[in-house]
């Protein structure tokens, strides 16, 4: 007979309000160290949320039960009233759908094609790192990987102004998200003070600008061969393409998910080099030789496997998506709790990353652990991208573009830094608050 699980009072959440506001990470650990792996919490008005970073329990929902978990609303109404309904925001048939119509956009065979691209936009963006002081890398990496998936999408080389735009809406708009799912005792006001409806406005004006960036390439009747090019060419199973609107939603998405959360891994992969000089070397090593002007690039990143690695074991401290949402559909008994229809589900993937049960010395950075021989030895507690079939679909464009982007820093600087840990930042995905690092020329 299993113990019933811990409900953490709504009375303990309130009094951590300020907390959890700021950084609800540490209340997390906090909870799970007292009460295991699974517990629950009250969030008032008879509600309640189910934490979990148990292994099984998050392989079940994501993999093996999937069809009864739908995303819950806080992707499908709140973040969809910004960035739109789309492959991140939607669930059932219409998720379905347009899975099927985007996905092809990403294999492999396409992302061969837009390499190249992704390249140009890199080297372009990595010619503004300043040398010999430290910066704040977070800013340098959100607008590299923002133009990268500019560029990508769209191929044209006078849109940097409309991006800096798109890119200060959805920065603003996510904030208050933040404040929307962090204090729902203040949505009230939010609406009232029509502070909700100002940022609906941001949001109409990110698809306004996109409608005119389409509306140009249709004009031109130009074939780019591009990200835009691949969903103006999708089709519903009776031949019509996306409409307008759906064709929008799913751009802004891609600009959402696709820059925020490379520019994450991205920063904290660079925060980590910088701490670890002799793994730095390392990857120098086997990066000093590679040629950045190649006609075969899968064979090229093919080649840096531990660039890959310490990639990896970043996102492993610190994934991007920490936590995943999810709503059953039906009764369901899980690891003995029996848990109603529509239970909603957090699961935290920062905690199972670093779970002692699975992890030697979990807070440490060791990308020798995900050496390609061991890879399949974690394959059941580590989700950098999600799991399932709702696994992140740029995933493979996200790894080849931070690829491209580690190991022509590490190539050409020496990483250092000043600052003796990261602080963070959760928000809609994982951010580093700052990182400040060198970039020293290698002689």
């Amino acid at each position: 007979m299993h113990k019933p699980l811990v409900t953490v009072s709504q009375l303990t959440v309130f009094k951590n309000r300020k907390r959890i506001l700021g950084n609800p990470l540490p209340f997390h650990r906090e909870n799970f160290e007292k009460y295991g792996d699974t517990f629950m919490v009250n969030i008032g008005m008879g509600n309640t949320v189910v934490f979990t970073r148990n292994a099984q329990t998050i392989k079940h929902i994501l993999q093996k039960n999937h069809k009864n978990y739908h995303k819950s609303s806080l992707q499908t109404k709140d973040l969809a009233k910004y960035i739109g309904q789309g492959l991140l925001t939607s669930n059932g048939d219409f998720w379905r759908v347009h899975r099927r119509m985007v996905q092809p956009a990403f294999h492999r065979k396409k992302l061969e094609g837009l390499l190249e691209i992704m390249n140009e936009a890199i080297q372009t963006e990595l010619q503004e790192v300043p040398m010999n002081r430290e910066v704040d890398v977070f800013p340098l990496m959100g607008d590299l990987a923002f133009q990268v998936v500019a560029k990508s999408l769209f191929s044209a080389g006078d849109i940097r102004n409309r991006m800096r735009k798109l890119q200060d809406i959805t920065t603003i708009n996510q904030m208050m998200l933040i404040k929307e799912m962090r204090q729902p005792y203040l949505k009230w006001w939010f609406q009232l003070s029509g502070t909700i409806g100002r940022h609906l406005n941001y949001a109409e004006d990110a698809r306004k600008l996109l409608d005119a960036i389409i509306q140009e390439r249709v004009d031109s009747g130009e074939e780019k061969d591009d990200l835009l090019d691949m969903l103006l060419q999708a089709r519903y199973e009776d031949g019509t393409p996306m409409k307008r609107r759906q064709l929008i939603d799913e751009v802004l998405i891609l600009f959402t998910a696709g820059h925020e959360t490379t520019a994450n891994a991205l920063s904290f992969s660079l925060y980590l080099l910088s701490q670890h000089p002799a793994i730095q070397e390392k990857l120098f090593q086997e990066v000093k030789a590679v040629n950045f002007d190649t006609d075969d690039w899968m064979q090229t990143l093919g080649s840096i496997p531990y660039t890959r690695q310490c990639i990896e074991e970043a996102m492993r401290l610190y994934p991007p998506v920490y936590v995943i949402d999810r709503v059953s559909l039906a009764d369901e008994t899980i690891d003995g709790h029996h848990f109603k229809k529509r239970s909603v589900w957090l699961m935290s993937m920062y905690e199972l990353h670093q779970h002692e049960d699975f992890w030697d010395r979990p807070k440490e950075f060791r990308p020798e652990r995900f050496d390609p021989k061991h890879k399949k030895d974690f394959s059941d507690y580590y989700f950098p991208f999600g799991a399932g079939p709702r696994m992140c679909v740029g995933n493979n464009f996200a790894m080849y573009e931070m690829m491209m982007v580690v190991a022509s820093l590490v190539q050409k600087y020496t990483l250092s830094s000043s600052q003796a840990e990261v602080v963070l930042n959760p928000l809609i995905s994982l951010k580093p608050e700052k990182v400040p690092v060198k970039f020293t020329p290698r002689k």
